[in-house]
């Protein structure tokens, strides 16, 4: 079972040459131009100032990025992107939520306009917007690289800069289908659900627990998710779930020494005595027998 790549994970694969640090970095796009980029297990938000010809895939819709743009992503929405010009510049800025978590307060970066699951994650930028960007973006990789002992609070400031002047534009509204959209939302469906695994802690929960809840991560009526997983892989969403969830009972009651009160929370049952019901009906035997 694999763990969620961290921006620390991502980066040392790629870019082992660069001091990489754990809830930030910003980078020149030609680097990771050469070939296509699919979601995968990440724990971090992106914000990309793109030039050149592109494409990103949601679940049933894409986008033509043909004009410069800044595009924002939700590490909970899966996505794939394309280049389509061979020549792509532009910059991008990878962080976690704790970085721009200002202390006393609780901010939900999930639920911004620019990251929040079913929004806008594209908008088109002007010639004066895009040296403005530019601007910021170059002095995030001055800064980056400086020894100033506040370097991250800059840098923090500057990631909200580019927050406000995006609020201010327009999202576009030039999203295509796709032909083969059942395909491509089974496949990031079943992406999304192994991105919930491996459960690391007793204290934290399932993120996303039923069909409606995958459904809205992927900008999806819960309807069409569940008929294009069904056509798709001939086993309901529910059925999924279910599977990778006992799976998961399975190891961490034969690998690790928390209590079935424990597993059960952390696999989203409030009550342990549902999650044993649920697991007898779906094993044939109770979790406490199995270990």
């Amino acid at each position: 079972m694999g763990k969620s790549e961290s921006t620390k994970d991502f980066f040392e694969a790629r870019v082992p040459a660069l001091e990489i640090n754990s809830q930030f970095n910003v980078f020149e796009r030609e680097v990771f131009s050469r070939t296509p980029m699919v979601y995968n297990r990440r724990s971090f938000y992106k914000i990309a100032l793109m030039q050149g010809v592109s494409r990103v895939y949601y679940a049933d819709k894409g986008i033509e990025i043909d004009r410069p743009a800044i595009t924002f992503s939700n590490p909970l929405v899966p996505y794939s992107w394309e280049a389509v010009s061979k020549e792509q510049e532009g910059y991008f800025c990878i962080f976690t939520e704790d970085f721009l978590k200002v202390k006393d307060q609780n901010l939900a970066l999930h639920e911004s306009p620019l990251f929040r699951v079913g929004g806008d994650h594209v908008f088109f930028i002007n010639d004066e917007q895009l040296e403005y960007m530019n601007g910021i973006f170059k002095n995030m990789m001055r800064e980056v690289q400086s020894d100033y002992v506040h370097k991250f609070d800059v840098l923090r400031n500057l990631v909200n800069l580019i927050l406000h002047e995006a609020l201010k534009l327009q999202p576009t509204k030039t999203y295509f289908q796709h032909q083969n959209s059942a395909t491509r939302i089974a496949a990031l469906f079943l992406e999304l659900l192994d991105r919930q695994f491996p459960v690391d802690s007793p204290q934290h929960a399932l993120q996303l627990k039923t069909p409606v809840q995958y459904a809205e991560n992927l900008s999806v009526h819960v309807n069409s998710l569940n008929r294009a997983v069904r056509d798709v892989t001939g086993k309901t969403t529910t059925e999924h779930l279910n599977e990778r969830i006992v799976n998961e009972a399975k190891y961490l009651l034969a690998n690790t020494e928390w209590t079935i009160s424990e597993i059960a929370y952390s696999l989203g049952y409030e009550y342990p005595t549902y999650f044993n019901n649920v697991f007898k009906k779906l094993t044939g035997i109770t979790p406490g027998s199995l270990r």
